[in-house]
This record gives structure tokens, C-alpha cells and sequence, in this order.
């Protein structure tokens, strides 16, 4: 066989696209992006194959980017073709992967991946893309001054190992250096424990700024689900975010704890606490208390300050349970 019919026919193998699979990270801020279009012009980095690279930029002062793999191998991991991560979850392969696995294992599959919802980015992470650090810079010989396209800063850490990071071990999920920096973080991350009371649909959001308005949190947290009312107390910088439905208020709590940041803030989520109360272990039954009292038989009281009778409170303050107690008096 002649080496030009070799050629054409391997040529069947090679991969022609006409538009790259990019996350929103790797294509930047600007809507209207230039590519350059380059057939067959560089072998996939994992199946080694020609394929159609793409070259184009994110951004000023960002540098210049490519396509790595090929698409081929891009949709059998759903991974974007320059950085290699998830594409619905921005992370690599094996955190994702090890994610999937432990809730296949776990009795809640329906339920969403509570790992990944809180690893994965609320925003394209365009940080990404700025230029390298100029090396010539760092030995003090760079003369183009601002005008050098690189950046003139020290790197944080030179020798961290993340800087060996490659594409195959990314993709394939083996030895992944980052993937295993997130893993070990996630135990160390913080936890926000559901109520047992399923009645509480109710949400503190604390560390708020002054300049803050009803208006702007229920644009944040109305995504979630509908919400009954939203209580801003702006001299203690807090306020409490009412959701109709339970479900609606775990999913808002999910996705915006110690993730939300509102004007330059990040904001504190907590469960907001039941007015109840369990009795005390010194608490005596027939003893006579300042105000009203209404005592239940799972161990819970209502304690009212002298002078005040339950009776003067809205219906609206008052617990279900209690109330159909008060009107049964």
C-alpha cells in the first residue's frame, strides 16, 4: 500500500466539527467571540487523533486559548475541550465521578447530589483565563514595562505540586491532583443542619449591608421557590426569608450557604429557630408562673411576660397548636 492511501485512509478516523464544546469559563465574558479555525491542525491529547482546533481570546488582558481534545472524546466525559472540567458542575471528573458513586450508594438517589451542589461554581470562574506570569519579569529583565502582555507579579506558591497537574490524569480521573485537593476540603467544609420541625420554612440571613432593601433579597431568593415574606431588620443587619413550601426553603439553604455574596458581603444562611421551648430540668408543674402559661404534653411550654394574655396576640403569631387550645378555653 502506497503511503498516500494510507493516508487517505486514515484520514476516516480524523475529527472535523465546525464548533467547539466550551464551558462558559473558557469562552469568556464576551458574547461575540473571534475563532480561528484550524482543520486537523493538532492530535487530540487523549486518543491522539486529528481533530479541528479552535484558537480565540476571552478578553482583554486574558491570553489566547485553544481547544486540547477532540470532541469525540469530549462528549464521552462531558467535559469541556480546554480545561477538561464537568460541564454542568465545573469540576473534574473524578470529584465528580466519586460524588455520583457515593449517592448511588446512599438510600437518597432521587434526591440532588448534595456534593456537588456545593463544590460547583455559582459563576463562570474568568479568572482562569488571565496571562501567564512573565518569567523574564521575574529575574528582573523584562523591558516592556505595561506594555508586556504578561503578568508581572509573583506566583503564590512555585513549588506546589498543582502546577504538574496534566490533561490525561484530569480526564481519566487517576492521580488528579486538584480532584483531590476538593475531595479533602469537603470534609472540612462547614455543615448546615436541617430542623426536625418540619413546620420552620423560615431562613436567617445574617451579615447584611445597610444599603440593602427588601426588594433586592427577594430577587435572590425568589429563584428558589415562593416566598411568603421577607422581615428586613437593617439596624442589626439581618433579616428572615419565609418560604411557603418546606421543600423550597432546604433547596435555597442548599444552594446559598457560606456560597452568597450581596454587595461585597458574603452572607451568613441559618435555619431561624422555633419560638418553643422544652421544659427545664428543674421545672415544676405545680409552680405559679409570672404570666399565662400553656403547657402541651410532649414537653413544651408557652410562657407569656405578666400582662399580657395570649388572647391579645394576632392569630398570625401564634403556633397552630396553641391557637386551637386558646379558642377551646
Amino acid at each position: 500500500m502506497s503511503l498516500s492511501k494510507a493516508i487517505t485512509y486514515n484520514r476516516h478516523n480524523w475529527k472535523d466539527s465546525s464548533c467547539p464544546i466550551l464551558c462558559p469559563s473558557c469562552l469568556g465574558e464576551n458574547p461575540n467571540v473571534r475563532m480561528i479555525k484550524e482543520r486537523y491542525d493538532k492530535n487530540c491529547k487523549i486518543c491522539t487523533r486529528p481533530f479541528t482546533c479552535f484558537r480565540w481570546c476571552p478578553g482583554m488582558q486574558m491570553r489566547f486559548k485553544k481547544t486540547e481534545i477532540c470532541q469525540a472524546c469530549a462528549r464521552m466525559k462531558n467535559v469541556c475541550q480546554t480545561c477538561v472540567l464537568d460541564l454542568v458542575y465545573g469540576l473534574p471528573t473524578q470529584v465528580r465521578d466519586v460524588a455520583i458513586m457515593n449517592a448511588n450508594k446512599s438510600a437518597a438517589r432521587a434526591a440532588k447530589n448534595k456534593t456537588l451542589i456545593k463544590l460547583s461554581r455559582m459563576a463562570p470562574y474568568y479568572t482562569q483565563n488571565r496571562s501567564r506570569i512573565c518569567s523574564f519579569w521575574l529575574r528582573g529583565r523584562c523591558r516592556r514595562a505595561e506594555g508586556c502582555p504578561y503578568r508581572h507579579e509573583k506566583p503564590h506558591d512555585p513549588d506546589e505540586v498543582l502546577y504538574s497537574q496534566n490533561i490525561r490524569d484530569r480526564y481519566y480521573g487517576n492521580n488528579d491532583l486538584v480532584a483531590e485537593k476538593m475531595l479533602h476540603r469537603v470534609g472540612l467544609m462547614p455543615k448546615l443542619d436541617v430542623p426536625l420541625d418540619k413546620t420552620i420554612s423560615t431562613l436567617y440571613v445574617g451579615n447584611l449591608s445597610e444599603q440593602i432593601s427588601e426588594a433586592e433579597l427577594l430577587n435572590v431568593f425568589y429563584p428558589y421557590g415562593e416566598i411568603r415574606s421577607v422581615t428586613l431588620v437593617p439596624r442589626q443587619s439581618y433579616a428572615f426569608v419565609q418560604y411557603f413550601n418546606r421543600s423550597d426553603a432546604e433547596l435555597a439553604a442548599e444552594r446559598t450557604f457560606s456560597k452568597l455574596s450581596l454587595k461585597g458581603r458574603r452572607l451568613i444562611i441559618k435555619w431561624a429557630r422555633t419560638q418553643q421551648r422544652p421544659f427545664p430540668l428543674n421545672f415544676n408543674k405545680n409552680r405559679r408562673y409570672a404570666g399565662e402559661e400553656l403547657s402541651f404534653g410532649n414537653g413544651e411550654i408557652y410562657i407569656m411576660p405578666p400582662g399580657l394574655k395570649l388572647r391579645d396576640l394576632p392569630p398570625s403569631l401564634i403556633p397552630t397548636s396553641v391557637y386551637k387550645q386558646i379558642v377551646q378555653r
